[in-house]
């Protein structure tokens, strides 16, 4: 995953994927950066002989707006999160996995099994989960950071040295929990304060980035970063001083899936990659490079063994609730997206 694609050059990396689909005995994978180890390509091509070639994106939206714009046929499987999950499906862009395609299904954990945003699996496997909130660096603030405030109406310690994830969905939910309003909501006085609150808050932010997240944290350039929490136990690992937070308003949780995508080009081996992602030692070296939790059984015996000690998987009690991205009716969406592009302005 050393490849950034934003969506501006999707057009670029489609034609590099259209051109190695074409070949029998390949994977065309569109894929988070800095989210799957090439170790374990490398191990399902000696196994299976299929070479995997991958693009990647920095936020569900930028996949999203790529597989609109020529991707589906493209790209066998990609890995959105729980909400596009089920706006891929309200699309028609996922394929159904038929019964007994699969021999590793049996491998999923009952809590992942049948998920609301696909009743069954019937296009998807478990891959990753996790959740979505921001990491301090201690050295420049020592005050408390288990609170929403420190993104949205910062210390002035802090003014001016924030990064945010570029990734609508995530800010957008965040910004919600933060005001104790919902994530759809139709209310337009609700709706006008969020505004208002966002572009107050963004006068402190320096910056929208969602690749470099770790990055910023780590050299300094940023003391606050909006981040995943396997991303901030990376930045922790390089640097000590940075916390990962776990707001009392409550944070962002998320679970990741392989979907297989509508007119898969190589079908076939997009349902050997998700078996193979479907044995426990191999999801466990996902979950071991990555620092994220994963969606199957037995993978413990394969797990590094600090991993599920670390701090960035255990909230403490006075943690808020862990808040799944929901998926808003398309007049109510259409607020949203405003409102988001005005930030981004």
């Amino acid at each position: 995953m050393k490849n950034m694609m934003k969506s501006g050059v999707a057009a670029l990396a489609l034609t590099i994927g259209a051109n190695a689909a074409t070949a029998e005995g390949e994977l065309v994978l569109y894929h988070w950066f800095e989210y799957m180890p090439q170790e374990l390509l490398d191990k399902f091509k000696a196994e299976t002989g299929i070479t995997v070639t991958m693009d990647t994106y920095d936020s569900n939206e930028a996949m999203l707006a790529s597989l609109k714009a020529g991707g589906i046929g493209t790209y066998d499987v990609s890995v959105p999160g729980d909400y596009m999950v089920a706006i891929m499906a309200g699309e028609g862009m996922l394929d159904t996995i038929a019964e007994g395609e699969l021999k590793n299904k049996g491998n999923i954990s009952p809590d992942w099994s049948d998920p609301s945003f696909d009743p069954g699996r019937a296009s998807s496997i478990p891959y990753q989960w996790g959740s979505t909130s921001f990491a301090v660096n201690r050295d420049a603030y020592d005050g408390d950071i288990q609170t929403t405030d420190i993104l949205f109406n910062p210390p002035a310690e802090l003014q001016g040295r924030i990064n945010v994830l570029d990734s609508q969905g995530e800010v957008m939910a965040l910004a919600a929990i933060h005001m104790g309003i919902p994530q759809c909501s139709t209310d337009r006085e609700q709706l006008k304060a969020l505004n208002a609150m966002l572009q107050e808050a963004k006068q402190h932010w320096a910056s929208f980035n969602s690749d470099t997240a770790k990055e910023v944290l780590v050299s300094g350039d940023a003391d606050v970063g909006m981040i995943y929490d396997g991303f901030a136990a990376k930045a922790r690992q390089e640097k000590a001083s940075v916390e990962y937070a776990f707001p009392t308003q409550g944070y962002v949780a998320w679970m990741d899936s392989v979907v297989l995508l509508k007119d898969a080009p190589n079908r076939d081996s997009a349902l050997k990659f998700m078996d193979f992602l479907l044995e426990p030692e191999n999801i466990a070296a996902v979950s071991n490079f990555a620092r994220y939790n994963n969606g199957l059984t037995g993978t413990s015996e394969f797990l590094d063994p600090d991993l599920l000690a670390q701090p960035e998987n255990n909230p403490p009690e006075t943690a808020g609730p862990g808040v799944f991205i929901e998926v808003c009716d398309e007049q109510t969406q259409a607020v949203y997206d405003k409102i988001w592009t005005e930030l981004k302005k």
